[in-house]
């Protein structure tokens, strides 16, 4: 093989690489956890620096919670038999050993204030958008946040269900209406279940229903309740229409957040392997592009001294 086509293959192969890297590697095709009301892998995530370091998610991290990928609580093949095969006390977790500390029983999680019975813009961050369906349940009157979740403490049906609801930077989003009738703290347990992957997601978002109605906005503070004013900027604004809501609908985005940026441990759009095998691609070229001329110059060279003089 000549160093032409050497070249030609090598760049090719680049390319190639960087493309076949940049998908999403199986089976998991889609991750994603609630950004408002705040779900608490992501208020423990790295990229909630107003809430992360709350006593919760400290005790979350130190009981064994890989926080870094707040989106990924997920079980396989659980096909709709959530009661089934998800256990009292690991609801939060999914059952799935990693997040084992998203079960803590405590009343300090950082918690979305709230209106019983008002209208609210439910948003779900997805950093791999995927479809599924999404079932929204929350904790019975008389609910004790000390106690570890059970089903029990759940209603029967949710009180929201949405099958591929519209996603806009970077969140799907749901209106519906909060249940009435409740009061102080709560969790709101929601279920993503994939239709074209085999996998389901499972998070908590804690709460605390307040007396009155029309919701409120939302920004958090470390191991309280969400206050209720918005940073511009952010999807805090929980009673905008899903067309103005902007951001990753958390209310916990560090300050200059743009809309649906992903944490880069769970982020596998592609985008910078492409870049990389490119940049690779280019390196390649810078080295191997000299040689080959400085080789032709070479073999030109040698015919010209083997040549016969010119007559004088």
């Amino acid at each position: 093989m000549t160093v032409r086509r050497k070249l030609f293959v090598f760049a090719a192969a680049s390319v190639a690489a960087a493309l076949l890297s940049g998908l999403p590697a199986g089976p998991a095709l889609a991750h994603g956890a609630p950004g408002n009301p705040l779900s608490r892998s992501a208020a423990c995530g790295p990229e909630a620096p107003r809430t992360n370091g709350s006593a919760a998610c400290r005790a979350a991290v130190a009981a064994g919670t890989v926080v870094e990928q707040w989106d990924n609580v997920r079980v396989a093949g659980v096909d709709g038999r959530d009661r089934e095969k998800i256990p009292d006390g690991r609801l939060c977790s999914g059952g799935v050993a990693k997040f084992r500390g998203l079960d803590l029983a405590r009343a300090d999680w950082p918690a979305t204030k709230l209106k019983a019975g008002a209208e609210f813009t439910f948003t779900y961050r997805t950093t791999i958008p995927h479809e599924g369906i999404f079932r929204w349940y929350v904790t019975r009157d008389g609910y004790d946040p000390t106690r570890p979740l059970a089903w029990s403490d759940l209603g029967e049906r949710p009180f929201l269900s949405a099958t591929d609801p519209p996603q806009t930077d970077g969140a799907y989003r749901m209106r519906g209406r909060l249940p009435s009738g409740l009061a102080g703290r709560h969790v709101i347990f929601a279920i993503w279940q994939n239709t074209s992957t085999p996998d389901t997601y499972y998070s908590c978002s804690d709460v605390i229903f307040e007396a009155g109605s029309g919701p409120t906005s939302a920004a958090a503070r470390p191991g309280g309740a969400v206050s209720a004013s918005a940073r511009p900027g952010t999807a805090a604004s929980t009673g905008a229409s899903p067309a103005t809501v902007t951001g990753m609908g958390s209310p916990a985005d560090p300050p200059g957040a743009g809309a649906g940026t992903a944490a880069a441990a769970t982020t596998t759009d592609g985008g910078g392997a492409l870049w990389f095998g490119l940049a690779g691609f280019l390196l390649a070229a810078g080295v191997l592009v000299p040689v080959v001329l400085r080789r032709r110059s070479r073999r030109t060279a040698r015919r010209v001294s083997r040549a016969p003089a010119w007559p004088s």
